[in-house]
């Protein structure tokens, strides 16, 4: 239900029952059929396949390809090299916003990184091109590859991660170390691990002259369209990118990629529609990663507990060729008071594709080392790690010192606890065993990430027949923002949600901004919601103005829109249906657009953040050192949640990459070629069926008015965050052993067992 007063603003209603509703997805069935045309399942007439070839080499230089050869495979259409290749109208190394970084495509015969795509081959089959690509049989000039975080020079970059200050201050750490009665020291270092979406970045691209229609899975299609329209030298509006579906992005397709403009040049280049798709070990290099870090923490408490210091220190890398730093370090700023904190970052170059956002960039790496680290105190104090954190745990940022939900937290600490059994935890290591003899341990780790929104559009309407439409060019990664996003809609809009007709996925619609950052729903929803109150006042002015109308001279005591008809408010014997209203006024139909935007004033009295606790329990074979996590129960506080079933589903996905950060993945890197020797997904880890241990989630009940005019906050990352850690406190718990460089091993775990 939508109440409105037309003299009001949309801040001041109220909403029905679609929202809260644990609601199937809506895409659900034509996943499960398989009728869900993600951006390779697309066929266009006349359609040429391509392939990228890549270097195998991270440094040096492309000296021949054998050209002649792969032309002369049956099938191949054309090779597409640095020296045949269509025009860009800008550089692609130049970096027209912050938000643009370099790529790979065909500028020049330098390789920056081994899987760097060198040549395209187009071809009538996939087969031939893939022939073709491997006839080309590349030669090099190789220099020595640079490899790790010891691989040069460190230096300060001027930013961390998008913006954010290389080093945040508050207070004397120094003098707080000093004053400590206990203090605890220690390096914790987290390994790259690179994104392993279900489906691979791909492109359809079909030129029409000078209109260009690209299918290809883009978390951010206004944006995607702009880089296109720059790179290519066409307007904006001459392109249009579908991307209804994606099989998972994680920030990997938050920014247009190399393989993805390459596949737009073949097109222009044979005049034909072209299809290109990454292998899976060709994703290791030109599509974003999470780069590695080493953590320096140390912290110091008072004789009561408290703490008198935080000192987080990260060192990461970034190419050669551009930058993205992670702001590892930055997980400091807001979980734990203490009256001096500081966070500094450095970092190193080295010869690989640009580390980019991957799930909770900064706050999965540093959160694992940060809460090690309280562990870690928590057992030089002798205090249980849960009291550890209430006695610490921040009423305000640190840094900032805005308020914020910090009774969510709280909350979430005792009732995960609760759920858990975790008052049964013995404060030492080692003392829980199963009846088959394996060493049980219990760790904790607390969630948090930031509620953030960003800028978004949308249009609705109210049709003759009684339904209703609403548009935004929204993402579904396979969150489910389909589903949540039509919630919101036909709340709105006053409607039963199947007489609402919500579109998205495609550039032509209404920018819904980035689904990044956790911050989609939050976005597109408020924009979605505006959009609904602004059509609804429209209808309501035509009906509380007309004196045929029921309602009329209702103005002043306002309207609720309800199944489909306004009612008055204090008369509900008194309504009109929206086909009545619409219908004399000889309308087919009424339309509004609505934005969505943060509100800055909020943005600076608050803190804002969703919180929560993630509690673990593994078993560990004494004689093998076999870790195998075996429970999980996690309390989040996200504000208001708009269907449970799709945020239990994030939640758990979250807990289980944590859990994979944790005990899982790691990409390996062979130092003499800098190449990645675990580029598949048989050989990088990550958990499977039976790897997915007893998952429990709790949402705690959370009302914050400030953060959006929905409350609204995000789900996809903060599960991650505190997961990790609370399973590397479990295996300590378990072992007494506290390993401090992940994924943990198990040859760290034999020797003292």
């Amino acid at each position: 239900m939508l109440e409105i007063n037309p003299t009001q603003t949309p801040a001041h209603m109220r909403h029905g029952s679609s929202i809260g509703q644990p609601l199937t997805r809506r895409d659900g069935i034509l996943k499960v059929k398989g009728l869900a045309a993600y951006a390779a399942d697309h066929h266009p007439p006349g359609m040429l396949f391509a392939v990228t070839a890549v270097a195998s080499i991270a440094r040096g230089r492309v000296t021949s390809l054998d050209v002649a050869a792969a032309k002369a495979h049956p099938g191949v259409v054309d090779v597409m090299t640095t020296a045949h290749k269509p025009p860009l109208a800008i550089d692609p190394d130049i970096k027209t916003n912050p938000f643009v970084f370099r790529m790979e495509v065909l500028q020049s015969d330098e390789v920056r990184y081994a899987n760097q795509p060198i040549a395209v081959v187009i071809a009538e089959t996939l087969e031939a091109a893939t022939e073709g690509a491997a006839l080309l049989a590349p030669r090099y000039a190789t220099l020595p590859a640079r490899v790790g975080l010891d691989a040069g020079e460190t230096f300060v970059p001027p930013v961390v991660g998008v913006g954010s200050p290389t080093e945040n201050v508050h207070g004397d750490i120094e003098a707080g170390l000093a004053a400590a009665a206990k203090t605890v020291e220690a390096v914790y270092e987290t390994p790259p691990q690179y994104h392993n979406a279900m489906e691979p970045h791909a492109i359809v691209a079909a030129w029409d002259g000078d209109k260009l229609t690209i299918d290809t899975p883009s978390q951010a299609m206004v944006m995607a369209r702009a880089r296109v329209a720059e790179l290519f030298g066409i307007a904006p509006e001459n392109i249009l990118i579908r991307s209804p579906f994606l099989g998972g992005g994680f920030g990997s397709k938050g920014f247009l990629t190399g393989p993805q403009i390459l596949g737009v040049m073949a097109a222009r280049l044979v005049g034909k529609p072209v299809k290109l798709v990454l292998r899976r070990e060709q994703m290791y290099g030109p599509v974003g990663h999470r780069a590695p870090t080493r953590q320096r923490l140390r912290m110091g408490v008072d004789v009561d507990g408290r703490l008198t210091a935080i000192d987080h220190h990260a060192r990461t890398v970034s190419s050669s060729y551009d930058d993205f730093y992670e702001p590892a370090a930055g997980a400091s700023h807001t979980l734990y008071a203490s009256p001096a904190i500081r966070t500094t970052h450095d970092a190193v170059r080295v010869d690989t594709g640009t580390p980019l956002f991957m799930r909770a960039p900064g706050e999965a790496t540093g959160s694992i080392a940060l809460e090690s680290m309280l562990d870690e105190m928590a057992l030089a104090c002798g205090v249980d790690p849960l009291a550890f954190r209430l006695k610490n745990y921040a009423e305000v940022e640190p840094i900032t010192a805005k308020p914020f939900s910090s009774k969510a937290l709280r909350l979430c600490y005792e009732q995960g606890a609760a759920r858990f059994g975790w008052a049964n935890r013995p404060l030492a290591p080692r003392q829980m065993r199963d009846d088959d003899g394996l060493l049980i341990g219990w760790g904790l780790g607390t969630a948090t990430f930031p509620a953030m929104m960003f800028q978004a559009e949308a249009r609705a309407a109210i049709r003759r027949d009684g339904t209703g439409v609403m548009e935004s060019g929204a993402h579904d990664m396979g969150q489910g923002a389909w589903t949540a996003l039509a919630q919101i809609a036909a709340d709105g809009l006053g409607l039963d949600l199947d007489r609402v007709d919500f579109r998205s996925g495609t550039s032509d619609l209404p920018d819904a901004g980035i689904a990044g950052g956790s911050a989609h729903t939050a976005t597109a929803g408020n924009a979605i919601h505006n959009a609904g109150a602004a059509v609804i006042a429209k209808l309501a002015d035509l009906a509380t103005s007309d004196e045929r109308s029921p309602l009329f001279g209702a103005g002043n005591a306002g309207v609720i829109a309800r199944d489909g008809k306004l009612v008055r408010r204090d008369d509900e014997s008194r309504s009109e249906s929206y086909p009545d209203i619409l219908a004399r006024a000889g309308l087919a139909e009424i339309e509004a657009r609505g934005t969505g935007v943060p509100n800055p004033a909020a943005q600076a009295e608050y803190a804002m953040h969703a919180h929560g606790a993630v509690f673990a329990e593994v078993k560990v074979d004494p004689e093998l050192g076999q870790i195998r996590v075996t429970r999980m129960v996690g309390a989040f506080a996200a504000g208001r949640i708009i269907n449970p079933q799709l945020v239990r589903s994030q939640l758990y996905g979250g807990m289980i990459w944590g859990m994979s950060f944790a005990l899982h993945e790691e990409a390996i890197t062979d130092r003499r070629s800098g190449r990645i020797m675990n580029a598949n997904l048989g050989e990088y880890h990550i958990p499977v069926n039976a790897d997915v241990p007893s998952l429990d989630v709790l949402t705690v009940e959370e009302h914050d008015p400030h953060v959006n005019a929905l409350g609204i906050k995000g789900v996809g990352e903060i599960g991650i965050t505190g997961s990790a850690g609370a399973v590397a406190n479990a295996v300590w718990h378990a072992t007494g052993v506290r390993v401090r460089r992940f994924p943990v091993r198990i040859e760290e775990l034999l020797t003292p067992l």
